[in-house]
């Protein structure tokens, strides 16, 4: 990855990671979100709401420097535990506690079909990328974690999303089923066409160093 690219995607994740640490570490719950909004978010059960936010904080932060490769040479022991708290705690907890949330979502059918798909696309590609490096297949491990990270992304790329179609004059009501897909699925597309195809094309299944 680029110096630039992976400064952007550092500091839009820290950018979204700060965000949720104030919205829902020093505000009320809901505060934050769009007064349409409130009401249906509050009904929600604060400990699925929280543990799902912080959890998923977590792993967007630690995604971005996963990918580095300097890092990952530099600091093996401090990659794989990095990779075991991120997967173990910010994929697996805020997955299952994304379950739930979405099926409360602002947005009706469409906007909790689509939370619902994202929180399930999530927990098994990171569990698919689990099962690569403890069989040490690292190629399809690399490519697991891409996936993977790209739907963690999707907290950032809601947020861009979101606010552009509501000020575009798009109602939320209106956006925010929509956004429920926007947010992930071209994400997903993007880090299969540009990552995943054209980084490993031709590339095999290779051993690692050691277990993750």
């Amino acid at each position: 990855m680029r110096l630039t690219s992976f400064a952007a995607l550092v500091v839009l994740s820290l950018g979204v990671v700060g965000y949720a640490v104030v919205a829902y570490g020093l505000l009320p719950l809901g505060a934050a979100v769009h007064p349409d909004m409130r009401a249906l978010f509050e009904s929600h059960h604060r400990l699925a709401i929280y543990t799902h936010v912080f959890a998923s904080a977590l792993a967007l932060a630690l995604g971005p420097f996963q990918f580095s490769a300097g890092l990952r040479v530099a600091h093996l022991t401090l990659h794989r535990w990095s990779g075991r708290l991120y997967l173990g705690f910010g994929v697996l907890l805020g997955g299952l506690t994304g379950l739930l949330v979405a099926l409360k979502a602002f947005g009706g059918p469409v906007a909790r079909v689509g939370f619902v798909c994202l929180a399930a696309a999530w927990l098994f590609s990171g569990f698919k990328a689990y099962l690569a490096i403890r069989s040490r297949d690292v190629v399809s491990h690399r490519r697991w974690m891409v996936r993977n990270f790209a739907l963690t992304f999707a907290a950032v790329t809601l947020r861009l999303w979101l606010p552009s179609l509501v000020v575009s004059g798009v109602a939320i009501d209106v956006a925010y089923p929509l956004v429920a897909w926007l947010c992930w699925v071209p994400n997903i597309v993007i880090a299969e066409l540009v990552f995943n195809t054209n980084h490993n094309h031709g590339a095999q299944p290779t051993p690692a160093n050691g277990r993750g």
